[in-house]
């Protein structure tokens, strides 16, 4: 057997005629190396990709015995993991092309064959991340939206399409197909691959990164795939294994079924919030117990798509009788299906597991009650019978200061603690209190008249593939709908309604239901098939409503059964944004407000003015069930999913350069060349110490890469519209951050530019603003860097927990880098993120446990110098800072650097992931 056979557990695998070679985990145990029964199954897949791709050079012996030296304890050694292919969505894909054609052109300069740049591995880009609900509540809304997405991003779909004749291995879904996680879900997941290598068929598992946070949804079908940042993929993506720390694994032993009312959108909120409090940041978690027989996959995917929010790497589960029932409802080929049983059954991978844990967590599945999530982080679940009171103690907190001489017994009513019960059959005697209560009138552009306040639901999207994968909710929505409709009940002229479904897999099984009419009656038309409102495209409320939001600081709401609700992201100005279940989804669109207990009052009333409650329009689960069966059927994913990659005439029709190498348009807005890889020298400039370094951000607790680096529109006041207006570009053509992502220009000038984000040097200010030192000039980020970067001061940020925590987003990394900010120092970061910056060469640096720069009576003023880098830097490597007052006073204290592999201290003595494979490259040929 020809090329390397660790252990000799290389062998070959017979099906249905055909010889494959694996890699035999069995063996493993017999040579002495391990018991693969008592390891995690997430663990035996890495394990399995370790062994398969020992190669004793980038790959060794050593490093399957590390990735065999699993156990509770986890012992501290490092695995290298090539993942089998790599996802990605057009937001975080663009970028990726954009670096993959520069790094084309920094090869060509130096003289090679540009083609020494190209993926090793399958690339799928999935573009959903661009399509805005500008149009919505009528039958052509999709059309339109469609028709402006091709219009504002034809130069970024350009450059996709060039890629895709460009690269051998890299596919484009094009727009108007669903989104990457949901397609990933019911197409593009084999969970296992048979493929040719070098003239010899495999067989493998299959696992993945991809460039989105919300990866490992496709955990719900038991295969191994996370959320990497672009810089990282990229890596992936030329071969470079991902190099992690042996992580530990978290069990959650499911027990019990959903009660009647429960849907998989509680669950998962449960989970996230059940989870968050564990703690389970960079572990793995797998789901396991006689509960997990009891969720559909449709269900389970749920879960594991908000992996992120829950904390962990991935949340993944078994592959069982029930994934395989998935695959053949999706289409996939009966004779892959039954390969995919006898493989992962020969490698002891199949069915239920009890291996051993670091930890396991218990969830009673019927304990689990109708739930949402919010005002801004998806773990903070309120129950729906308390979304009331929550609410308005939230208002309450946030006016509580300019409230005068109110009635303290009316303020404890309307606040629901003065144990006054509103009789549920009456309407509603709400209680005068003045600012809280406010109703502001508002002339609709159609001329009708209606009123919002504090707690009005502005914005009801159903959205995001954590949902619109699951046909069950789904369905309940639709039947909610319906029922609706026969009451006569109606949507409040100011709400915002959208579906956006994940795949056109859900448009037919809706519409063979024959529901779709009833959700469009309400106004819930498709406006478009990807992420939309929950990546922060709900594009524009009517101008009357955002001049209401803003002439009188209202608290207005969103709900939208998304994965994150992050200040600012869905709308700028909606505060307060709810996540929840389809069926919720539709019927606080029916309420119109926030401010409601479902449980209690009426969400309106019918034709005889009787008052109709959620309980009379709730489906029951035989009826959602009945539905299914008779609505969803394979024939239609193999339909839909025939033709993945063709596009409409739209796509046929752009035109699109050719080539191996990209011709750079130097007055393009969207597309350009990044200098990272410019007057590239091929020694490594290694790591120094950090002297006189200022602080340009003094951020707090659990901000965001929505803070750093914001997805959404922006105005002409701030340094990207500005530099987009000296361009020639009018502020109607500026669209969004996300879509100028293959521009540095303009997503440097984004960089902490996000409208909430909050600098703590500076008092009451939100926004991009800091201060220039030592002249005290307040400025926004950007332009004091620039000032900072000609004075050659190298810059610091400091933050608090959870720095770093949301989406996937390279640029949060990339624009930090072009900021001149050499370290960032915070209390904790969340995973992705300071992966990221070490991808970027920037150090992640901890502040030791009970400290913090307010701790340490740090202002953001002082002179910051980092020692202990001189004589290079180690894994975790101990250092200190000292902070320099102006009085001439000084604090000293101890950081740890969050660089946690050799491979990690290369990418930051390279300047970066991306630096340290351009010289590898560079060098070998």
């Amino acid at each position: 057997m020809d090329g390397p056979n660790p252990f000799g557990a290389i062998r070959e695998f017979e099906h249905d005629g055909t010889t494959y070679k694996m890699a035999d985990l069995t063996v493993l145990e017999d040579e002495g190396i391990c018991e693969p029964s008592r390891l995690p199954v997430s663990i035996r897949i890495l394990l399995e990709s370790v062994l398969r791709n020992v190669d004793g050079e980038l790959i060794t012996e050593e490093d399957v015995r590390n990735a065999a030296s699993w156990a509770p304890d986890v012992p501290d050694v490092e695995v290298p993991f090539t993942p089998s292919r790599v996802v990605l969505q057009d937001l975080t894909g663009v970028p990726a092309v954009v670096d993959l054609a520069a790094l084309r052109s920094a090869v060509e300069r130096k003289g090679k064959d540009p083609k020494l740049v190209e993926p090793s591995v399958p690339c799928d880009l999935v573009i959903d991340h661009s399509v805005q609900v500008d149009f919505y509540g009528s039958e052509d809304a999709y059309e339109q939206n469609v028709e402006l997405e091709y219009e504002r991003n034809k130069e970024r779909y350009r450059a996709l399409k060039w890629a895709q004749q460009a690269f051998d291995s890299f596919r484009v879904v094009p727009p108007g197909t669903g989104i990457v996680h949901q397609v990933n879900l019911e197409y593009l997941g084999q969970v296992v691959h048979d493929r040719e290598t070098d003239g010899e068929n495999w067989i493998l598992p299959d696992t993945l990164v991809g460039t989105d946070s919300h990866t490992p949804m496709i955990g719900g079908i038991g295969v191994v795939g996370w959320g990497v940042g672009g810089i990282e993929a990229e890596a992936a993506m030329l071969g470079q294994p991902i190099t992690m720390k042996l992580p530990e694994v978290v069990g959650v032993r499911l027990t019990g079924a959903l009660p009647e009312g429960a849907t998989a959108t509680d669950l998962v909120l449960h989970v996230t919030e059940d989870l968050r409090e564990v703690g389970v940041v960079d572990r793995f978690v797998e789901f396991f117990g006689p509960g997990v027989g009891n969720l559909t996959v449709a269900d389970r995917a749920t879960i594991s798509n908000m992996a992120p929010e829950q904390g962990s790497t991935i949340s993944v589960f078994p592959v069982d009788d029930a994934t395989l029932d998935y695959l053949e409802l999706t289409g996939r080929d009966p004779e892959h299906i039954e390969l995919v049983k006898e493989y992962l059954q020969a490698q002891g991978l199949y069915g239920e597991q009890e291996p051993e844990y670091t930890e396991v967590v218990e969830i009673d599945l019927s304990e689990i009650t109708p739930s949402l999530a919010g005002p801004k982080r998806p773990q903070d679940r309120v129950g729906m019978p308390e979304m009331k009171r929550h609410f308005r103690k939230l208002v309450h907190g946030e006016f509580e200061d300019e409230l005068h001489e109110l009635d303290e017994e009316q303020l404890a009513r309307w606040l629901g603690e003065g144990g006054h019960e509103d009789d549920p059959r009456r309407k509603p005697d709400v209680p005068e209190v003045g600012e809280l209560s406010k109703k502001i009138p508002v002339t609709m552009p159609d001329g009708t008249e209606t009123e919002i306040g504090h707690g009005s639901v502005v914005v009801s999207a159903i959205t995001s593939c954590t949902n619109t994968s699951n046909p069950s909710v789904m369905i309940a929505a639709a039947l909610l709908a319906k029922n609706a409709v026969e009451c006569g009940l109606e949507v409040p002229s100011f709400v915002k309604t959208s579906l956006a479904p994940g795949s056109r897999v859900v448009t037919a099984y809706l519409e063979a239901s024959g529901l779709m009419p009833y959700l469009e009656e309400l106004g819930y038309n498709v406006v478009g098939y990807g992420c939309t409102t929950c990546i922060g495209n709900a594009g524009p409320l009517p101008e009357p409503i955002e001049d209401a939001i803003d002439a009188h600081d209202l608290w207005t709401t969103s709900v939208l059964s998304g994965n994150r609700n992050f200040e600012a992201r869905i709308h700028p100005k909606v505060r307060a944004n709810y996540l929840a279940s389809p069926p919720l989804v539709v019927a606080y669109g029916l309420a119109g407000r926030m401010d409601i207990n479902l449980e209690k009052e009426p969400l309106g009333t019918d034709d005889e003015g009787e008052p109709v409650y959620l309980a009379d329009l709730w489906p029951g689960v035989d009826e959602i069930q009945s539905t299914i069966q008779q609505s969803v059927a394979p024939e239609m994913f193999k339909e839909k999913y025939a033709d993945v990659f063709e596009g409409d005439e739209r796509w046929e029709a752009l035109e699109a350069p050719t080539g191996d190498v990209y011709e750079w348009d130097p007055t393009s807005t969207y597309i350009r060349e990044p200098p990272f890889f410019k007057d590239f020298p091929l020694e490594k400039p290694g790591v120094s110490d950090i002297a006189d370094a200022r602080c340009l951000m003094l951020l707090g607790d659990t901000v965001t890469t929505d803070h750093i680096s914001p997805a959404g529109p922006f105005s002409s006041n701030q340094p990207a519209g500005r530099w987009l207006l000296d361009q020639g570009v009018e502020p109607v053509d500026f669209n969004t951050y996300g879509s100028r992502r293959g521009n540095h220009e303009v997503m440097m000038r984004g960089t902490f530019a996000n409208v909430r984000i909050r600098n703590e040097m500076l008092d009451d200010v939100e926004g991009g603003y800091t201060i220039h030192f030592p002249t005290n000039d307040e400025t926004t980020v950007f332009d004091a860097s620039g000032r900072y970067r000609d004075e050659d001061t190298p810059l610091i940020v400091m933050a608090g927990v959870e720095f770093g925590t949301g989406s996937s987003r390279d640029w949060a990394a990339k624009g930090t880098d072009l900021l001149g900010i050499r370290a960032t120092i915070a209390e904790s970061y969340e995973r992705i993120y300071r992966d990221n910056l070490v991808g970027m060469g920037v150090l992640p640096l901890q502040f030791q446990e009970g400290d913090g720069w307010d701790s340490l009576g740090l202002d953001g003023d002082e002179h910051f110098h980092i020692k202990g880098l001189d004589d290079g830097l180690s894994v975790k490597d101990e250092l200190t800072v000292v902070a320099e007052r102006a009085d001439g006073s000084t604090v000293e204290f101890p950081v740890t650097a969050q660089v946690g592999t050799p491979a990690a201290v290369k990418y930051v003595e390279n300047g970066g992931i991306l630096h340290f494979v351009l010289r590898r490259l560079l060098q070998n040929n």
